[in-house]
């Protein structure tokens, strides 16, 4: 028998006889579990399953899309806030809550007397050329004319007449501080070469009112809204003032000038504030709708 040692081969342990073993199996150097076994292919279970995803993906990006398009017109805090409400508010208020067919004046005449004012007449809306002379329109430039709106009211008495405007700007709240910083130091509001204008209407007491029938004025810059509040007042029956009288000074203690007699100076003042301030409240109003 041939002993020699064959290559590859392990001595078997010793004993009585010398034999060789085969070499065990190799075993990997890593181990890993066993794959799942992998179903056949079915073209329409594949098929409906692209076409699922495909719709679930197009619900998605639908949704996401109009989530953006119904929050887009809130979405912009200046939109909701005071001066992007009150900037449209001349087309988006009506006009009786604008310019109210009725306002009352308690305390709003000289010595503290009640007034009551009617409305007779309300003027197209316009840009500002119209409504104000070209000082004071040069004036208002830096803050820019959105739309002008006007309406004319009479007294109880139907002696005087006073027509109120809303010069709606396109400024921001600097601007506006800016444009009210400079009327209160430079007295703008007490020139009257910067007196609005009066709305006439045919066929009422203001059918005379004219720029030589203006004999009071008054002019506020807004802070918290877009807005200049203009008022302008004079004779009902269509005598000329010679010298107007700014309201602030007519309503003075003591004034003695025709103007302040009449009460012109608080008839213009006083239709001025009630605008304001059912324009200021509207404005709140619809601010807090919005948000």
């Amino acid at each position: 028998m041939d002993l020699t040692p064959r290559p590859g081969l392990t001595p078997a342990p010793p004993g009585p006889f010398h034999v060789y073993a085969e070499p065990p199996a190799e075993t990997p150097s890593e181990t890993t579990t066993r794959l799942r076994p992998v179903p056949a292919r079915r073209p329409a279970r594949t098929a409906a399953a692209a076409a699922c995803a495909v719709l679930g993906l197009g619900l998605i990006a639908g949704a996401a899309a109009g989530t953006w398009l119904t929050e887009e017109p809130t979405a912009d805090p200046e939109a909701r806030g005071a001066y992007g409400v009150g900037r449209s508010a001349w087309h988006g208020v009506p006009v009786d809550t604008l310019f109210p067919r009725t306002l009352q004046g308690r305390g709003a005449g000289p010595g503290a007397s009640d007034r009551v004012w009617t409305r007779i007449g309300v003027a197209a809306d316009s840009g500002c050329a119209p409504g104000l002379d070209p000082l004071l329109l040069k004036t208002l430039r830096p803050v820019g004319c959105e739309r002008l709106v006007r309406a004319t009211y009479t007294d109880a008495t139907r002696s005087s007449v006073t027509t109120v405007a809303l010069v709606f700007t396109e400024a921001d709240a600097d601007a506006m501080s800016a444009l009210d910083t400079r009327f209160t130091t430079q007295h703008l509001g007490g020139r009257a070469d910067l007196m609005p204008r009066a709305y006439p209407v045919k066929d009422t007491a203001a059918a005379g009112f004219g720029d030589a029938q203006r004999a009071s004025w008054s002019v506020h810059v807004l802070t918290e809204v877009p807005v200049v509040v203009l008022s302008v007042s004079g004779f009902a029956d269509g005598r000329t003032v010679a010298e107007p009288q700014p309201a602030a000074a007519a309503m003075e203690s003591g004034a003695t000038t025709a103007v302040a007699e009449a009460g012109l100076g608080h008839e213009a003042k006083g239709v001025a504030d009630r605008v304001e301030r059912t324009l200021r409240r509207t404005i709140t109003d619809l601010t807090e709708q919005s948000r």
